[in-house]
């Protein structure tokens, strides 16, 4: 029944990602959203972390990685990525008092408009990825910056990909 669910969910995540805007590739969707991974092992040791200070700042923690980046034009969230989703969902429902704010960025190619809708389709996907692991709602919230919080400046595919992102920023961190 868990899995006829999350197929439905994913379904219809991608239903209403369809855009009007330039043609893109296909997405594609990790839909083994249950099966163990090798982020698994690493978000369990996320509470033992504790004792060496703040796993959220802590460079040798999996919780020190906070952007999630995205092919061009796309809300589609990589394989790659799913430790680090996994790590942060585990962190949130470990603690409870515990939000985060997930900021969609774009790189500066299409309208101001296109860019904000796609920025909140990034935050909204890394969401429903959280919510579908366990995170409740009420700790995530998601805010589209569209291309106005570049992390490079320069006009070309080097710079564009690292502006394609989704960052997570817990409440009471600078940039919230």
């Amino acid at each position: 029944m868990r899995n006829i669910l999350l197929s439905a969910v994913l379904c219809g995540m991608l239903a209403a990602c369809a855009s009007t805007g330039p043609a893109h590739k296909a997405a594609v969707v990790d839909k083994s959203l249950n099966a163990p991974s090798a982020g698994a092992a690493q978000a369990q040791g996320v509470k033992n972390q504790g004792a060496s200070g703040n796993p959220l700042t802590n460079p040798n923690s999996i919780l020190s990685q906070r952007s999630i980046y995205f092919d061009y034009n796309s809300d589609a969230i990589k394989n790659r990525y799913r430790p680090l989703i996994e790590a942060h969902a585990k962190y949130l429902m470990d603690h409870s008092n515990a939000s985060v704010v997930l900021q969609g960025n774009t790189d500066e190619r299409g309208s101001a408009e296109y860019n904000l809708a796609l920025g909140e389709r990034r935050a909204t996907s890394v969401k429903n990825v959280m919510t579908l692991l366990g995170v409740p709602a009420s700790q995530i919230s998601t805010v589209s910056f569209g291309a106005e919080k570049p992390k490079a400046l320069c006009h070309n595919e080097s710079c564009w990909k690292q502006n394609r992102r989704v960052d997570i920023v817990y409440q009471g961190e600078q940039g919230d």
